[in-house]
């Protein structure tokens, strides 16, 4: 998919949002550790909720080497404008609590795909319900799509299997 469809020729990508519980910006490499001790820390957590679908292993084998390598990954398409991908941090980036993913969607009907998880100890603080309300407010005042998909939030992960792909 030409990424021309998925964010508009001189359109500004948001480099970060900040409020007084979260600094949302590029995930970069550079944020390895942080990320890493983030992940590493969750991983029940994560392979319990399965942020990016019930059939994802992630982060069953990952190691800091690999994470490294994913986040320049990330952080090239960034650049790129081909997909966006943001860590959540504390105000003072102290330590990360997370990440933010958004993609240009594979379904019919969406413009985008959005995708974000919490570090453990950060689920009994409301901090997962806190960064979807905020990143839904911030996508919907500041991006320009007009509909925005949040697989495994708003639509169940089954039904969003069953969506027609994108050609």
């Amino acid at each position: 998919m030409s990424n021309k469809h998925f964010i508009p020729k001189g359109f500004e990508v948001p480099k970060s949002l900040e409020t007084n519980r979260v600094k949302i910006r590029m995930l970069k490499v550079s944020d390895v550790v942080k990320d890493y001790d983030a992940v590493m820390s969750s991983i029940g957590h994560l392979q319990r909720t399965k942020p990016f679908g019930p059939n994802q292993k992630w982060p069953k084998g990952l190691t800091l080497e690999q994470n490294l390598i994913d986040l320049g990954w990330h952080h090239k398409e960034f650049q790129m404008g081909s997909t966006f991908a943001y860590t959540v941090m504390t105000p003072n980036e102290a330590k990360c609590l997370g990440c933010l993913y958004i993609e240009p969607s594979t379904k019919m009907g969406f413009d985008a795909e959005v995708y974000m998880w919490v570090r453990q100890s950060e689920v009994q603080t409301g901090l997962d319900a806190y960064l979807f309300d905020t990143v839904q407010e911030w996508i919907d005042s500041k991006w320009p799509f007009n509909s925005v998909a949040y697989p495994g939030r708003e639509i169940a992960w089954n039904e969003w299997q069953n969506l027609v792909h994108k050609e």
